[in-house]
């Protein structure tokens, strides 16, 4: 299926998830649904008798066969272990615990994940519970809260329009802009049918999708980013994840840069984006535990969501109103609402959505569709790429006193996986502080090559992740340098996040 959206501006063109040369319009074909390495290895080149396992027997021999591709890397980890005694301590077991971590991920990306839009995964929710499945055609609302993006504004919303799931409904929140976005959207609203909401005064991101929500019929919600372009099959297969699985309470779609090629930095992040997704949320997705479902394409099932958004419009934290988007905290409302929900239900009680009706609290599983693709515009300069890691960085803190409250709850892969995340986000400033700053002035400099090798075999490990899943395409090679972009610049900004946590707005800095 392919889609031509016309338009004034210039977007980079997108087909099968790869930039090709701009020609004044946004052509999107839909990549075919991916397999794992491991998979095609079974369907394409095996005997079909391995091809025609049932399900059990297929699913654990790929399992095996995943497990045995990351045998080198085991072996390296097992030789790590055994020099523990004569290197330092602390060194040695952070760096194991980062390998052993980096292969617990790519195995559980590539041996357990697979993706609910194309396949009804078996079930995983507490089987004590119910959850009602939604209709075989649901009604689906499209929102899209904007400020000052009138550059960008047409081709996302295009894109939404020609989204070819069935009875759709779209609508766009003009948050106070200033720069003429008020006026494409009105012209837009009549060339396309979309609905505008104009509000006189700028109330932030939240506030203005839940405004949205307000005037949304969607049994489903389905959120996009204004610098945006959707594939358009990624709402219909995000919907139907959620129609085949009534467990899932909101699903996430695959995310990539639309402006690779514009600089090394946004070859970097496109790299970088395909990882985060293909194999982070891949890995938390085969426990039915995304902790973020982002921003660029996020689906919700109404009843899972809809008690909890005045607390996401009102989130405060650190004294002050909380005014980032932060994705990761509406995931945490579905992630956590079976025990969180009643709280925030009677702390919001007196709001005028809360009269819409009760939903029953759940323990909804959040999902991943890695077939649902989309692309966003990537900070292309230094600057605006720092504001957009701070903005990303001060979410993280915010989420991690909400879902890091109960998310050991929710087993013990899951509550390992975000823990470790966090404890791995949090300790990098010490850990970089220490290689490269302490050991150097110390006399100290192996340790520091030490670290810097370790990084590199770890963003590697990742490229040839991603070299395995897109055959040909060379731009594995900058999957490293994104790692040491990491540790040598990114991991400086946690605590000037911290510190500038009050201080802030959701709108962009131009790229």
């Amino acid at each position: 299926m392919t889609a031509t959206l016309d338009g004034p501006d210039t977007v980079t063109a997108v087909r099968y998830g790869l930039p090709v040369p701009r020609d004044g319009r946004v052509l999107i074909t839909p990549a075919p649904p991916a397999r794992s390495p491991v998979r095609r290895l079974l369907t394409q080149r095996a005997r079909p008798a391995l091809a025609a396992l049932p399900r059990p027997e297929h699913h654990a021999l790929v399992r095996l066969l995943a497990l045995a591709a990351l045998v080198p890397v085991l072996l390296l980890i097992a030789h790590r272990a055994a020099q523990l005694p004569y290197l330092r301590g602390p060194v040695a077991l952070y760096g194991l615990t980062v390998l052993t971590g980096t292969c617990c991920l790519l195995y559980l990306a590539y041996a357990r994940y697979d993706d609910p839009a194309l396949r009804t995964l078996r079930h995983r929710a507490p089987r004590h519970e119910e959850f009602p499945a939604l209709p075989d055609r649901p009604r689906v609302s499209f929102l899209l809260a904007v400020k000052d993006e009138a550059g960008l504004v047409e081709a996302c919303v295009r894109s939404m329009a020609a989204s070819d799931c069935p009875g759709l409904e779209v609508i766009v929140v003009n948050d106070g802009s200033r720069d003429g976005t008020g006026a494409i959207l009105d012209r837009l609203a009549g060339e396309l049918g979309v609905t505008v909401l104009h509000l006189d005064r700028n109330l932030g991101k939240k506030a203005a999708l839940v405004r949205g929500c307000a005037l949304a019929t969607g049994d489903v919600l389905v959120f996009t980013d204004s610098d945006c372009v959707v594939a358009p099959d990624a709402v219909r297969l995000c919907v139907r994840a959620l129609v085949r699985h009534p467990d899932l309470g909101a699903v996430s779609g695959h995310c990539r840069a639309l402006n690779a090629p514009a600089s090394l930095l946004t070859r970097v992040q496109d790299i970088w984006y395909d990882g985060q997704f293909r194999i982070a949320k891949a890995a938390e997705a085969a426990f039915g535990s995304v902790t973020c479902v982002s921003g660029p394409l996020a689906a919700f099932r109404r009843d899972a969501i809809a008690d909890y958004l005045p607390a996401w419009a009102e989130d405060r934290f650190a004294g002050a109103p909380f005014r980032f988007a932060t994705d990761r905290q509406l995931t945490g409302y579905v992630l956590g609402q079976a025990w969180r929900g009643a709280a925030l239900k009677r702390r919001h009680a007196d709001s005028p959505l809360a009269t819409a009706g009760d939903h029953p609290e759940r323990r909804w599983l959040v999902g991943y569709s890695r077939a649902a693709q989309v692309w966003t515009n990537v900070p292309a300069r230094w600057r605006p790429f720092l504001h957009q890691q701070v903005r990303w960085k001060k979410s993280f803190v915010r989420n991690l006193f909400f879902t890091g409250g109960f998310m050991w709850r929710r087993g013990p892969v899951p509550a390992l996986l975000y823990y470790g995340h966090a404890l791995w986000v949090l300790a990098a400033p010490a850990l970089v502080f220490w290689h490269l700053v302490w050991a150097p002035l110390h006399w100290a400099a192996g340790l520091t090559l030490l670290y810097l090798c370790g990084v590199l075999l770890k963003g590697a490990l990742w490229g040839l992740a991603y070299r395995l899943d897109n055959p040909g395409d060379r731009r594995w090679r900058y999957r490293p340098l994104m790692s040491v972009l990491s540790c040598c610049v990114l991991a400086w900004l946690l605590p000037y996040a911290v510190l500038t946590l009050r201080r802030g707005v959701w709108t962009r800095s131009p790229a």
